[in-house]
C-alpha cells in the first residue's frame, strides 16, 4: 500500500475528485493548507492592482491506494491539476505499513 498526498489549488479540486471518482478512487481526506514551494511568494493580480501572497490556500489530498493503483492516480492528479503556471502543487507518494479498519479489524488492502 501507498499513501499519496497531493497539494494543489483549491479551484482545481472539484476537477481532480470528480477525475479520481471516474477511475474507481472514493475515499480520500481533504484538509485546507497554506503553504508555498520555491518561489518566496506568489504574485497575483485583483481588479488591476498587483500583490504578493506569502502563504497562498491550497489543499492537500490524502488517499491510501494499493500499490498497482499509484501511476494512475497520480497521472490522473496531474492532468486534472495542471494550470501550467507556478504553484499548482506538488505529489508524495509514502509507503504505507499497514492499515486497519476499527469497526470489523480487518488489516491491509481489504481496508481499501
Amino acid at each position: 500500500m501507498k499513501k499519496i498526498e497531493a497539494v494543489i489549488r483549491p479551484s482545481r479540486l472539484e476537477q481532480v475528485k470528480i477525475a479520481l471518482g471516474e477511475i474507481g478512487v472514493t475515499g480520500m481526506s481533504v484538509t485546507d493548507v497554506r503553504g508555498r514551494g520555491r518561489p518566496s511568494s506568489l504574485r497575483e493580480s485583483f481588479r488591476g492592482a498587483a500583490y504578493e501572497i506569502e502563504m497562498p490556500i491550497k489543499v492537500r489530498l490524502e488517499i491510501v491506494v494499493r500499490d498497482e493503483d499509484v501511476d494512475e492516480i497520480i497521472e490522473t492528479i496531474t492532468n486534472h491539476a495542471r494550470t501550467g503556471e507556478p504553484g499548482d502543487g506538488k505529489i508524495f507518494v509514502l509507503p504505507m505499513g499497514d492499515a486497519i479498519r476499527i469497526r470489523t479489524e480487518e488489516r491491509g488492502d481489504d481496508v481499501l
